[in-house]
């Protein structure tokens, strides 16, 4: 989740900073500080609670395991659906310093609640008696409200900020190679804070007491918050510019209300741009999804007498029907990520359930708590992007002269984590087996067997991820580069909700996964997930053989230039 997540900043840079340049004290490093310290404060405030949050819903307010993991999904998908919002807001409406500010504040707030029920017996129903886990009394409704309040709030700030701050951070530099620098130390910041508080926090939650773990996240979000206000003198000041997917909806609109209006096939009957300058000027229609042409076919009383458009719901340039049309053409492949994405989200909360069953001990006296194997992935994603951009690629391009395109990228990343699905089948098959034989609810399995398929998880989204960015970022016209990646944080929203369908589906068919899954068939639900991987995987070998590079002459350039900058 986090590269799919951290790589969508990035598109927003180019039309996120339209920036004023006046005053030589705006911007740069010094203002940029600023903003790391931010981000720094804000992502140890949210991994001090995302981390952990299935077992304290497990262990303090007992949910049963996999309404636990059920909830855990909805609550990754709203911060990954929340944070496209936010960046289309940012960029139409306030600018990113009002939207990080104010979501800093709701994730504040949503802390500050998550540490009082956390604090407070009334707010939390009493704890199961573990010798009678069937006598659990359930939350009440207002300890349900409080709770849900709570996890509403820190959703919607952790996905207020999460892409916005790393746009303003770039966008306190002038030069690109400034820029690429400031997105590097925003991938390394994220990665080392997400670490940090998914195993020193987690581990005060699990050892010392939740209400000190949500307290630490609290003196986090004050210090992160307390740093952002702190450089606002420093911070270049960024202009709204609109959001193309406005642009988009005229042209739905435009063409529904042309529909009984006949095609021409000259150029000169197609509205281009205002004095002949559009942003970026197209001949003639392309040929593919022709409907929509409509939406730029000059009519009576579309034009003003000056040539600008009168009617903006009625006439749109051939350059923003282009950029629909290019949505489209990526929309299959698009869906086979999709699939591919839901997999993962599944995986990541069940993994957790696992590692509760199995024996968590490093030695005699330290126990590894659930919540942090998650650390896996991202030690596992950032040494993979490391070696596959320093080492591999250079090899790639030595022995075929060529640089790896990213559907390549992508492709070997469907590879890799389909596999990583049968390794948990095979893992899981083998925890069943000894919970069996000995018939406790703790299996005498180290919990280290889960690492082999977290590793191989972290190595596919090294391909896969940065892959679907670049794809995104290299195909989408360049009036939508600045949102083109919105489509892979939507990927990961609906992967989760999806995740939780699908969960919700199997316990329904089947009694693969009942709320002890020592009585289940865990394995089965991997299994099914590798098959529908594989038949994922031949669904986007198809995609990918029928897709025309749109860029031609910028897909190795792009290509090069996506791999460097990982």
């Amino acid at each position: 989740m986090a590269t799919t997540e951290l790589q969508q900043s990035s598109s927003n840079l180019d039309s996120d900073v339209q920036i004023s340049t006046s005053g030589g004290k705006h911007g740069g490093w010094i203002a940029f500080l600023f903003v790391t310290g931010t981000v720094t404060g804000l992502t140890l405030a949210t991994w001090g609670w995302l981390a952990n949050l299935i077992v304290y819903l497990i262990e303090e307010f007992n949910v049963k395991s996999v309404d636990a993991a059920q909830i855990s999904n909805v609550v990754n998908g709203c911060i990954n659906l929340l944070s496209v919002v936010a960046a289309i807001v940012a960029d139409s409406f306030f600018g990113c310093f009002s939207v990080t500010f104010f979501s800093c504040c709701i994730h504040l707030l949503g802390v500050i609640l998550f540490a009082l029920t956390a604090t407070v017996d009334s707010l939390r129903p009493p704890r199961c008696d573990k010798g009678s886990p069937g006598l659990c009394k359930l939350p009440s409704r207002v300890q349900f409200a409080v709770l849900y309040s709570g996890l509403a709030m820190l959703s919607g700030g952790v996905g207020g900020t999460r892409f916005v701050i790393a746009t303003m951070g770039a966008n306190q530099h002038d030069r690109p190679e400034d820029r690429e620098i400031s997105f590097n130390w925003y991938f390394f910041t994220n990665y080392v804070c997400a670490a940090i508080a998914s195993t020193a926090i987690v581990y005060v939650e699990d050892n010392v007491s939740w209400a000190l773990g949500f307290g630490v996240s609290v003196l986090a979000n004050l210090i992160g918050l307390a740093i952002f206000l702190s450089g606002r003198h420093f911070y270049r000041p960024d202009k709204p510019q609109g959001s193309p997917f406005l642009d988009l909806a005229r042209v739905v609109v435009a063409c529904f209300r042309k529909r009984k209006v006949l095609l021409s096939s000259g150029s000169e009957d197609y509205y281009h741009g205002y004095n002949g300058k559009a942003k970026q000027v197209a001949a003639t229609p392309a040929k593919n999804f022709r409907l929509f042409d409509r939406a730029a076919l000059k009519t009576e009383g579309d034009l003003k007498p000056d040539g600008s458009i009168a009617k903006p719901w009625r006439l749109c340039t051939v350059q923003q029907v282009e950029d629909l049309k290019a949505l489209i053409r990526i929309l299959p492949l698009w869906s086979s990520n999709l699939f591919v994405t839901t997999p993962i989200a599944i995986q990541s909360s069940l993994t957790v359930i696992q590692a509760l069953t199995m024996d968590r001990h490093l030695g005699s006296h330290f126990k590894i708590p659930a919540g942090s194997f998650q650390v896996v992935i991202f030690i596992s994603t950032s040494i993979s992007v490391m070696l596959v951009d320093r080492f591999l690629y250079p090899i790639w391009r030595k022995l075929t002269c060529r640089t790896p395109t990213p559907l390549q990228r992508i492709g070997v990343g469907h590879a890799i984590i389909v596999l990583s699905m049968a390794v948990s089948a095979l893992v899981e098959s083998k925890r069943l087996k000894m919970a069996h034989d000995h018939g406790s609810n703790v299996v005498p399995m180290l919990a280290l067997w889960l690492f082999p398929q977290l590793v191989s998880i972290g190595i596919g989204q090294a391909f896969h991820f940065p892959g679907q960015v670049s794809l995104y970022y290299q195909e989408f016209p360049v009036s939508l580069r600045n949102t083109a990646t919105a489509m892979a944080a939507m990927l990961y929203a609906i992967a989760y909700y999806l995740s939780s369908a699908v969960i919700h589906l199997v316990r329904r068919v089947t009694g693969w996964l009942p709320d002890d899954i020592n009585k289940g068939r865990l394995d089965n639900v991997y299994w099914l997930l590798a098959v529908l991987g594989v038949l994922n995987f031949g669904y986007f070998l198809v995609c990918a053989k029928l897709y025309k590079y749109q860029n031609n002459a910028d897909k190795e350039r792009d290509a090069s230039d996506s791999g460097s900058n990982m």
